[in-house]
C-alpha cells in the first residue's frame, strides 16, 4: 500500500500516521527539520534534532513535548513505524527524517538541504528510501551555483574594495544560518566583523551549542568603531533605518537566487554573491541518484519543473503542490 501524502498551504500531512511536516500553523503532532520560521509553529509535540529544540527556544516562546533524536538514532513513532534523523547539511540541527512503516515502507522528507558542506552545519546524508518528498527551490536548470570557494573569494574582493573606497561592506544574510556561514567563511581572510543585534543572538546561540566563530563585535554605528569593520546583517531595505546609521557603505546579497541578475536591482543592493543553503540544480540531480528512490514528490520551488526532469529520466516523480491530496497506486 502507498503512502498517502497531502500537501496544505500550511504544511505536509501524513494521514496514514497522523503526523505533520514541517507545519506553519499549531499541530498536535509534527517533525520539525529546523528552526527557521516557514518550518515550524507552537504545535504540542514535536520531533527535531536537539539543536532545532534550543534554536527553536530562542525564536518561539511556550512549552511543548520534544522528542529529541540524535542524527542516527532510530525511534518507534507509532506502533506501526518507526523515525530516523539524517543530517541535511541547510543549517546546524538541520534534519531529514526517514519513516520506516510496516506497510508503506521507507519514506524520506528532506525539508530544506544542501550536498555542500558548510562551515556550520553538519554534513547531508543520502540514507536510501521507497519514498521521496525532497525540496527543489533551485529546480530548474540555470540555478547551478559556482564553486563556493571561488564565490567566498568574490565576498572578500568586495570586501576589501569597499574598504579601499572607504566605504563599509555591508553583507546580508538571513540571522540563523547564512549570517554565521558568512561568518566562518570570513575567517581566513581576517576581516575584523560586527554584527547586527538579531544576527548576534543566533550566533550565541550557535556557540552556546558548541559551534566556534572567528573574533566578532556586536554593531557599533560610531563611526571611528566601525571603521574597517564588514557588517553582517539580515537583509535590509535601502531606506532602513540601521542602515542609515552606515551612510558610507556597499551592500551585497549573499543568496542562491543571485544567479538572477534581477535580486541587486529587487533588494536594492550594490552586488549579490550566489552562496545558498540549498541545492542547486545538479545536487537535487545527484540526491535523487545516491538516494535511488521508486518515487518521487516535489515541494517548494520549481516541483513541476524538476518533477517532469526526474520523470524524463525514467523516475516516477509528482509534484504535491499540483495535487493537494495524493494516493497514487503506480502499479
Amino acid at each position: 500500500m502507498p503512502w498517502e501524502i497531502r500537501q496544505f498551504k500550511h504544511g505536509i500531512y501524513l494521514p496514514q500516521i497522523d503526523w505533520w511536516l514541517d507545519a506553519t500553523k499549531p499541530m498536535p503532532r509534527a517533525f520539525v527539520s529546523h528552526a527557521h520560521f516557514d518550518h515550524f509553529a507552537a504545535h504540542k509535540e514535536i520531533v527535531c534534532t536537539p539543536g532545532t529544540a534550543r534554536l527553536m527556544r530562542a525564536r518561539l516562546r511556550g512549552r511543548r513535548v520534544e522528542h529529541h533524536l540524535a542524527f542516527g538514532q532510530t525511534e518507534q513513532l507509532t506502533p506501526e513505524c518507526t523515525i530516523t534523523l539524517h543530517p541535511a547539511g541547510h543549517i546546524h540541527g538541520s534534519a531529514q527524517c526517514l519513516i520506516d512503516h510496516e506497510q508503506h515502507g521507507a519514506l524520506l522528507y528532506t525539508g530544506d538541504f544542501k550536498l555542500r558542506p558548510g562551515r556550520s552545519s553538519e554534513v547531508c546524508a543520502t540514507p536510501r528510501a521507497d519514498t521521496l518528498v525532497m525540496e527543489t527551490t533551485f529546480g530548474k536548470p540555470r540555478y547551478v551555483f559556482p564553486p563556493a570557494e571561488k564565490v567566498l573569494a568574490d565576498i572578500i574582493a568586495f570586501c576589501r574594495d569597499a574598504f579601499d573606497a572607504g566605504a563599509t561592506p555591508v553583507l546580508y544574510g538571513y540571522s540563523l544560518g547564512k549570517s554565521q556561514e558568512i561568518l566562518s567563511s570570513l575567517a581566513e581572510a581576517q576581516l575584523p566583523v560586527m554584527l547586527h543585534e538579531k544576527t548576534l543572538r543566533m550566533t550565541r546561540v550557535y556557540e552556546n551549542l558548541g559551534l566556534t566563530f572567528p573574533p566578532h563585535a556586536p554593531f557599533d554605528a560610531d563611526p571611528r568603531a566601525l571603521a574597517g569593520h564588514v557588517v553582517i546583517c539580515p537583509p535590509q531595505w535601502e531606506n532602513s533605518a540601521f542602515l542609515k546609521k552606515i551612510p558610507a557603505r556597499r551592500t551585497a546579497m549573499i543568496s542562491g537566487w543571485a544567479v538572477d541578475t534581477s535580486t541587486i536591482y529587487r533588494m536594492r543592493c550594490d552586488a549579490a554573491f550566489p552562496l545558498s543553503d540549498h541545492a542547486d540544480y545538479n545536487d537535487l540531480l545527484r540526491y535523487v541518484e545516491l538516494v535511488r528512490p521508486r518515487l518521487v514528490y516535489t515541494t517548494h520551488g520549481a516541483t513541476a519543473e524538476f518533477a517532469r526532469t526526474l520523470r524524463g529520466r525514467g523516475i516516477e516523480a509528482w509534484p504535491l503542490d499540483k495535487n493537494t491530496q495524493l494516493d497514487l497506486s503506480l502499479d
